[in-house]
């Protein structure tokens, strides 16, 4: 059975950069900062202090990555909370969290969350014209129920 969740106009984007990628997560945020500013915006620790110090941005900031962040990220993306990832991530050196790295990737194609690992990836997801509207993001299964709050 599988279930379809509804992507609204002002999106959830959250915002990681690993600290080599950084400065090109910002350039691109920069470049980017009047869409963005239409958007509810995530980010973990650092780079959300980044983004809100240099751009002005309204960032919701989980902890920094390797602190729990990632995980705190994907956890929002298995409860709803988040629409799309922009991850500029660090191929070339070793992360001391590298496997929460993965499971952020892998829950994110698990729930079909679209997530953009570089400059170019970023930009064609920002440009989309699905950015303006409703989208419905189809879920191989039928999401768990959801806790009420208090449970």
């Amino acid at each position: 059975m599988h279930e379809t969740v509804w992507m609204e106009p002002r999106k959830r984007i959250a915002l990681i950069a690993h600290d080599n990628c950084k400065p090109d997560l910002l350039d691109w945020a920069r470049f980017n900062r009047d869409t963005l500013a239409q958007h509810d915006l995530y980010a973990t620790g650092t780079t959300g202090a980044l983004l809100q110090s240099q751009l002005g941005l309204n960032v919701h900031r989980f902890l920094s990555g390797p602190l729990g962040g990632d995980q705190q990220v994907g956890a929002a993306i298995a409860e709803g909370r988040l629409d799309f990832v922009i991850f500029f991530w660090d191929p070339l050196e070793p992360q001391p969290h590298d496997v929460d790295v993965k499971a952020l990737l892998r829950i994110a194609v698990v729930y079909n969350v679209p997530i953009a690992c570089n400059r170019a990836s970023a930009d064609f997801l920002l440009s989309s014209p699905l950015m303006a509207g409703s989208y419905p993001r189809q879920l191989r299964f039928a999401a768990v129920p959801r806790a009420a709050k208090g449970d």
